[in-house]
């Protein structure tokens, strides 16, 4: 049986080295002794790919060495203590799909990565011991974690984000906590690091469909939006609480050397990541 904290201490996120390669990760400690929900947010520091995916890229999908690839993800899971985890990575369409884990039994968590292969830009997660991870180079990771230990790993980039992919986590989520009597205002939201307002230039059309579906506030001016206060708000109107959404506060566009950013990099470059598991 799922043990459920009385509540979720107020989220913060520390950033620091982690593992023997020296990993660049956001985390909340505090979170994980809580409710056993170990998140990260990474960045380039500590992995193995060299060239224009230098660092610790997450993505196969890239070009660069698979092998390279698969000792980053390999890094990420020995520097957080969860070897031998399952690990669940979708094909992100920049949709809305998300993608339930409700069994750790080999052919469901099978059937899950399967689903999410076919494209899905979530996990929405209910067991022990698998791990979600979304991988991103200036869109907006997102981390939503219950006082049940059960978590979401979403993928906003502009299309998700304005077709509401982080409310819809929040409302499966409150789903499967119904029976447990938990609502989205105990929830806590994590949002990782993403290409802020003054970096963000779209078109006029882009930035009115995000005036429409959350106000004038997400849109500066007409060639510029807010992602992080967009998602935000998607949080909030499904019932989350704004003192639990927390933001790691670092734009991509700004930081190349620290983060991936495809705006930055002209279009070539590796992946970071946002991991979720929840240990034994």
């Amino acid at each position: 049986m799922t043990t459920i904290a009385a509540s979720l201490p107020l989220p913060a996120l520390d950033a620091r080295p982690w593992g023997a390669h020296r990993l660049f990760l956001h985390t909340d400690d505090a979170l994980f002794d809580a409710v056993g929900v170990r998140i990260a947010f990474t960045g380039r520091a500590g992995g193995a790919s060299v060239g224009a995916w230098e660092g610790l890229n997450l993505g196969t999908h890239v070009k660069d060495d698979p092998a390279a690839v698969a000792e980053n993800r390999c890094r990420l899971m020995d520097a957080l203590g969860v070897v031998g985890a399952s690990l669940i990575v979708p094909n992100q369409v920049h949709g809305t799909n998300l993608v339930d884990v409700d069994s750790a039994s080999a052919d469901d968590v099978e059937a899950a990565r399967a689903a999410a292969q076919e494209g899905a830009d979530g996990i929405v997660c209910g067991v022990s011991n698998v791990a979600a991870l979304l991988c991103f180079a200036d869109c907006l990771p997102l981390v939503i974690v219950s006082p049940t230990g059960r978590f979401a790993v979403a993928h906003a980039g502009w299309r998700g984000a304005v077709a509401g992919i982080a409310g819809a986590a929040v409302r499966r989520l409150a789903h499967a906590d119904a029976a447990q009597g938990i609502a989205p205002a105990s929830y806590n939201a994590y949002i990782g690091p993403y290409i802020h307002v003054e970096c963000f230039e779209t078109g006029a059309d882009v930035a009115q469909r995000f005036v429409d579906a959350y106000g004038a506030d997400v849109a500066p001016d007409p060639r510029h939006v807010d992602l992080g206060r967009a998602v935000a708000t998607d949080l909030v109107r499904a019932g989350c609480s704004p003192e639990r959404i927390a933001d790691a506060g670092a734009c991509t566009r700004c930081n190349p050397d620290v983060y991936y950013s495809y705006r930055a990099s002209g279009g070539v470059c590796g992946r970071h990541g946002a991991f979720a598991i929840r240990r034994k």
